[in-house]
């Protein structure tokens, strides 16, 4: 075995219809299920112009500056796959470009998560396939490896299995693990539906905001005339 070199070929991705099923869900109502604590992080910001992002999956880490195994995930990767890679959010050289954004496109693949940077921005704007980044560069990668595909990764501090789901919009990208991923949909829609019910009443100007003034006097605020 060559650790940190190498490829696993076969994992089990979360099911098609939990992809649906949290597809239309806010991330933040995401996170806020998974008690706040499983962000890829703040820096992990959008490069396209809109759209949601879900999907299992593909992992990949490789050599900050390095894109020899993400080249590999992308023909290795099956329609509808998150490519996810943890690059260290090293910002010297990018990642990938309008070449690489191209024939994944034409794979199939949903949508990247990279724990490092993108070149050609505007490409990923016109082309507007999902894809999350900390930054951008016009420094070109090498082509070296090392690197791994399809073993887990972390990102800020958030393991990410492969065929975990993906999840990311405007706010940001949170990863769901295969095996809660029917409890936090629950949690989460449930979370969603209580926040409607909440926006509903704020515009009708029914809400009840009580709640302060009892947080403030049971944490002993004092009020000075």
């Amino acid at each position: 075995m060559t650790y940190g070199f190498r490829i696993k070929l076969n994992w089990n991705r979360i099911e098609p219809a939990l992809v649906q099923s949290f597809r239309s869900l806010p991330v933040a109502n995401v996170s806020d299920s998974m008690s706040r604590i499983c962000a890829l992080g703040t820096g992990m910001r959008p490069m396209h112009r809109s759209g949601n992002l879900a999907g299992p999956a593909l992992t990949v880490r490789t050599r900050p500056g390095d894109n020899l195994m993400l080249h590999k995930a992308i023909d290795m990767a099956q329609p509808g796959d998150v490519i996810v890679v943890d690059a260290a959010a090293d910002l010297a050289n990018s990642l990938m470009g309008e070449l690489m954004l191209a024939h994944a496109i034409r794979r199939g693949v949903a949508g990247f998560v990279l724990n490092g940077a993108i070149r050609d921005a505007e490409a990923f704007l016109e082309r507007n396939i999902p894809t999350f980044a900390v930054g951008v560069t016009h420094r070109g990668p090498y082509r070296t490896g090392p690197g791994e595909i399809g073993l887990p990764i972390a990102i800020n501090g958030t393991v990410i299995e492969p065929g975990d789901l993906i999840l990311g919009d405007l706010d940001g990208v949170v990863s769901v693990p295969k095996v809660d991923a029917h409890d936090i949909l629950t949690a989460t829609i449930k979370k969603h539906d209580a926040e409607t019910k909440q926006m509903a009443e704020t515009e009708a100007g029914t809400v009840n905001r009580d709640w302060v003034d009892k947080v403030l006097k049971e944490a002993g605020c004092e009020y000075i005339e």
